[in-house]
């Protein structure tokens, strides 16, 4: 096995000094706060694993842990230093992920960011990624879906009414605007019923 040359074992030595007087670099290792800081960074590391978060909801997540306030503020500046907690970010994903899978509105996704604490300004710039073409596509495919579950055509005007209204509501649980859930909910009811006729 090589050894170590001698420059790297003088580091190693002056490295082992200073962290066994308590200084590191020339800033003193508080222990205390360091012990006090690791199973809230580890629960903070293990949030983050599962998915991105909003500053505010790793925060309120870790106090409702039972770990101190002031501890979870620091390690929760710590991450967004490090950048592993970063607003503008999350909110972009949240939004390109939601609109898509999900078939959500801007409206819809604004109130989502606003509720997960997101600051106005990060959630202009993620809602930007949302024009009124793709918007009216997504809402589009969703009433599509819902359509499809239509199986005959119906048999008057009251039934037809019914199929109507489930494709309205689940439009209007996605925060469209009411001008275009019913627009779009009557042209892709009308082209069901004209393939099942």
């Amino acid at each position: 096995m090589p050894q170590p040359s001698p420059e790297k074992l003088e580091k190693l030595r002056h490295a082992l000094e200073a962290y066994e007087s308590g200084d590191a670099g020339g800033q003193l290792i508080d222990a205390e706060a360091e012990a006090a800081k690791a199973p809230v960074r580890s629960r903070a590391l293990g949030l983050l694993d599962q998915r991105a978060r909003s500053r505010k909801e790793l925060r309120d997540r870790l106090v409702a842990a039972d770990f101190e306030p002031d501890v979870v503020d620091t390690v929760v500046d710590d991450l967004a230093g490090a950048g592993l907690v970063d607003d503008e970010a999350f909110a972009k994903e949240w939004v390109r992920q939601r609109h898509a899978r999900r078939g959500k509105s801007a409206r819809a996704l604004n109130l989502e960011l606003k509720e997960k604490g997101v600051e106005a300004a990060d959630r202009a710039i993620a809602l930007e990624q949302i024009t009124e073409e793709s918007e009216e596509a997504v809402a589009r495919q969703v009433a599509e879906k819902k359509a499809r579950t239509l199986k005959r055509a119906p048999a008057d005007r009251h039934e037809r009414d019914k199929f109507l209204r489930r494709i309205v509501g689940t439009l209007a649980r996605r925060g469209y605007s009411q001008e275009l859930v019913m627009r779009i909910s009557i042209e892709v009811l009308d082209a069901r019923i004209a393939e099942l006729s």
